[in-house]
C-alpha cells in the first residue's frame, strides 16, 4: 500500500493561520470591551435586548462566547458571569457550557487538523520517554480529559491545546469538555446570577468564590475520582 503524502505545510496550517488573525482583529477591536466595567456600564441595555428578543440575545450571547474561547481572548470568565446576569443559574449554565464546548472544540479542531495529526504521528513512531507519555495517555483519555476539565487551576486554552496535539477523538474530547467544565460553570453562572444587586450597590463580584473550600474540595474530590480508573488499573498516565 501506497503511504499516504504529506500535507503541504499551507493546507496543514491555515486553519490554526486564520484563528491568529481573527484573534488579533477581535484583540484590537474588542480587547477593552470584554471587562467587568463593561457589563457594569451596560447592564441595563443587555437586560432591555433580552426582554425585547430573548432568542436572538441567546443566540448573540452563544456566538460571542464561541468566538472568545475560540480565538482565546480575554474575558471568558466576564462572559460566563453576563450568561448567569441575562439568563439565571437556569438556563444560563447550559448556554455557558454550550458556548465554551463550541469554542474549545473550533479551538481543537484548528490544532489537531494543524499539526496535532502529524506530531501524533511522529510520538507514536518515535522511542524515548515522550512516546510512552503518549502511550500512557492514549490508555487512560477519559481519564484524563475530565481531570484537566475539573481541575480549576489548569488554564482552559491548554486544556483544549494538549488534546488536540495528542489527536484525541472529537466526540470523546466533546462530551468530557462538555460534561467536564459544567461543575465550575455551575459556580460562576450562580455568581452572575446575583450580579444584579451587585452592580446596583456597585460592587464587584467575588471571583474567589471557586476557591473557598466547601467548593473547591468537591472539584477536587471530582478531579480524583476521574482519575480512579487508572489507579485501579495500576497504571500511571505519564
Amino acid at each position: 500500500m501506497t503511504p499516504t503524502a504529506p500535507r503541504p505545510i499551507l493546507a496543514r496550517l491555515w486553519p490554526i493561520a486564520l484563528l491568529i488573525v481573527l484573534a488579533a482583529g477581535a484583540w484590537w477591536a474588542f480587547h477593552d470591551r470584554l471587562t467587568f466595567d463593561t457589563l457594569r456600564s451596560s447592564h441595563a441595555a443587555m437586560e432591555a435586548a433580552r426582554d425585547d428578543n430573548y432568542l436572538a440575545t441567546v443566540l448573540a450571547f452563544i456566538a460571542i462566547y464561541t468566538a472568545v474561547v475560540a480565538l482565546s481572548l480575554p474575558g471568558a470568565t466576564v462572559t460566563t458571569l453576563t450568561g448567569g446576569f441575562l439568563f439565571g443559574i437556569w438556563p444560563g449554565t447550559l448556554f455557558n457550557i454550550l458556548g465554551a464546548t463550541l469554542g474549545a472544540t473550533l479551538l481543537f479542531l484548528a490544532i489537531r487538523y494543524g499539526f496535532g495529526r502529524s506530531l501524533a504521528v511522529r510520538i507514536d513512531a518515535s522511542e524515548g520517554r515522550v512516546a510512552r507519555i503518549k502511550q500512557g495517555l492514549d490508555r487512560n483519555q477519559w481519564s484524563m480529559l475530565f481531570f484537566i476539565r475539573l481541575v480549576p487551576v489548569i488554564p482552559f486554552f491548554a486544556a483544549n491545546l494538549l488534546p488536540g496535539l495528542l489527536n484525541v477523538p472529537v466526540r470523546r474530547f466533546v462530551v468530557s469538555t462538555f460534561l467536564g467544565i459544567a461543575p465550575g460553570a455551575v459556580v460562576y453562572t450562580s455568581v452572575g446570577a446575583g450580579l444584579g444587586q451587585v452592580l446596583r450597590e456597585g460592587g464587584e463580584p467575588d471571583l474567589g468564590v471557586i476557591f473557598e473550600p466547601h467548593i473547591l474540595l468537591p472539584l477536587l474530590g471530582l478531579a480524583g475520582l476521574s482519575l480512579l480508573p487508572v489507579l485501579l488499573k495500576g497504571r500511571a498516565p505519564v
